[in-house]
């Protein structure tokens, strides 16, 4: 039989059945932990430097680490945060990230 010669018969597709929905990717967030090394002043400056954040914010965000043990210094998609997890590991942070 020749290709040409052969007939296609149509093929039956399954709908799918699960009521699971596909999510987009949930958003994650990066975390600054407190450490014995770095100083509060160092630490403003840093989320300052890397974040654009005002003096204001940055303080209070350096004063969550200090007192609340972390704080949650910036969210997106999860190449975002890995990138700003590494600049801070650079400045010498301790920094993780996790889904909000």
């Amino acid at each position: 039989m020749t290709p040409l010669s052969m007939s296609l018969a149509p093929v039956e597709v399954d709908e799918p059945t699960s009521d699971e929905s596909v999510s987009s990717d949930t958003p994650w967030i990066v975390l600054v932990w407190n450490d014995p090394i770095n100083l509060m002043s160092y630490v403003t400056f840093v989320l300052q430097k890397l974040f654009g954040y005002s003096r204001e914010k940055a303080t209070a965000l350096m004063l969550d680490v200090h007192e609340k043990g972390r704080a949650v210094v910036a969210s997106g998609a999860r190449e975002k945060c890995e990138l700003d997890v590494f600049r801070l590991h650079e400045h010498g942070l301790w920094a993780t990230m996790q889904h909000d």
